[in-house]
Order: C-alpha cells, then sequence, then structure tokens
C-alpha cells in the first residue's frame, strides 16, 4: 500500500472535490425524460470548465465520463440515449485527474417518486459505506473495511456484490490494494497512515449473483435493483479522513 505525503493527500482532496461538485450537481439534474447521454455531457463540460480532465473516459475502453447504471445495474452502465423514468434508482459513478491525482466517488439518486424499498436499499448501502469509513485508521486490517460492509447490508437482508471492489487511488485511478466488500475481520495487511483507499459497495435487493453484458455493463443476474455509494478515505493519526470534504458539504 503506497503511504501519501501531505502534499499528495491535499491534492487526491482537491480532485475528490471537483468530483464531488459535479456529482452534485447531477443529482439535481435527475428527473424523468433526462437522457443518460445528458448527464454524460454535462459531467464532462463541467469537469474541463474546473480545470480538470475525466478519469474514465478512455480508461480500458469505456467510451463515455460518466458511468450511469440504472435500476438492475450495478456499475458500469454506459450513458446513452436512454430516458430516465419516474421510480427509477441511479447511480451515477464518476472520477477525475486533476494536477496529476485522482477523485472518484460514487452516488444512487431516485427519480421522484421514489419507492420506499429502493430508498431503503440506497439508504442501506450509504450507511455500510460510512461503517466501512470508520475502519481506515492506521493499525487496522484491511478486511475490516470490507467486513463493515458485509454485516451491515446482510443485516438488512440485501446482497453484496463480490465481483466489484474498492481500491488505492492516487497518481492512478486503480491502485493497490484491493478493498473487498466482504471478508472476516483482522484479516490481510495493516493500514498505515497516510493509506488513501476508495471504498464503494454495492448492495442489491436480491441475489448477489451478477451478469455482464456485451457492452461491459454489470447486471443483478435475478433482475433485482442495485445502489452504488463511493468515497475516497486517507488513513490519519486522528482517524479517517473522507477526501473531498464531510459528506453533505
Amino acid at each position: 500500500m503506497t503511504r501519501r505525503g501531505p502534499e499528495e493527500i491535499e491534492k487526491i482532496d482537491s480532485a475528490c472535490r471537483l468530483v464531488r461538485t459535479v456529482l452534485a450537481e447531477l443529482e439535481a439534474m435527475v428527473e424523468p425524460g433526462l437522457s443518460t447521454a445528458q448527464l454524460d455531457e454535462h459531467a464532462e463540460r463541467r469537469t474541463r470548465e474546473l480545470g480538470g480532465q475525466p478519469a474514465f473516459k478512455g480508461y480500458m475502453g469505456y467510451p463515455a465520463s460518466l458511468c450511469v447504471s440504472v435500476n438492475e445495474e450495478i456499475v458500469h452502465g454506459i450513458p446513452g440515449a436512454r430516458l430516465l423514468c419516474e421510480g427509477d434508482l441511479v447511480s451515477l459513478d464518476f472520477g477525475v485527474l486533476l494536477d496529476g491525482y485522482y477523485g472518484d466517488s460514487a452516488v444512487t439518486v431516485g427519480v421522484p417518486p421514489v419507492r420506499s424499498e429502493d430508498q431503503r436499499l440506497s439508504l442501506v448501502t450509504r450507511e455500510s459505506l460510512m461503517k466501512a469509513v470508520q475502519e481506515v485508521r492506521p493499525g487496522k486490517h484491511l478486511s475490516d473495511i470490507g467486513h463493515a460492509v458485509e454485516t451491515h447490508a446482510r443485516a438488512a437482508g440485501f446482497g453484496v456484490v463480490r465481483e466489484f471492489v474498492g481500491h488505492g487511488i492516487g497518481t492512478r485511478l486503480h491502485e493497490d490494494p484491493q478493498v473487498p466488500n466482504y471478508g472476516r475481520p483482522g484479516q490481510g495487511p495493516k493500514l498505515q497512515e497516510g493509506v488513501v483507499l476508495a471504498i464503494e459497495p454495492m448492495i442489491t435487493a436480491g441475489s448477489p449473483a451478477v451478469k455482464v453484458l456485451e457492452d461491459g455493463t454489470a447486471v443483478t443476474r435475478d433482475g433485482s435493483r442495485a445502489a452504488h455509494w463511493e468515497l475516497v478515505v486517507v488513513a490519519t493519526a486522528d482517524g479517517p479522513r473522507i477526501l473531498g470534504g464531510p459528506v453533505g458539504s
């Protein structure tokens, strides 16, 4: 695991702030009749206006700047002509490159009116993320993060996707280590001060079994809905610090 110094951490923080700014704008745009391509176009335009570059566009052949995953789509949904409908559950995953460092984050938002079961799925996914964040402390084990996600999500009756994981982040979008959303506590390497991790639980309302479509979009095999939340966190001597600012800022 790479340990980042104070200057590097502040650069990652700036990149994450840009991501969170754009995601907040995208959340406010979500409404019936909006195309997923319009969300993507806004994300790319605003990122460049704010001095950054979209991190996903061209990454391993990905054709867009934003991942928009709707309903049964878990992750890597490609924006296009699809129009959002009332009651859709939309996961927005976005990353940028700014001044040589990456930021990455994801949120799930419902298109009003939102079903109560979808609100609960998204809420529990976000809660599982925040419980995992609390494990990002020097001396904790890497597996403690995934254990926190899995324990909370399963207690609520939801499935935990295993095929996709969180990751280290810094001068590359995806760095070691991988950060699974499951596992036994107290396993694997211990976290050290300055380690920066992107934690991203993907939780399903039904079975966690995944199917990957020809275009690379991952969907639930049983057609149940999924939610996805992600934050970047650094382990500090004072505990976890969410980069990009406090949630809700």
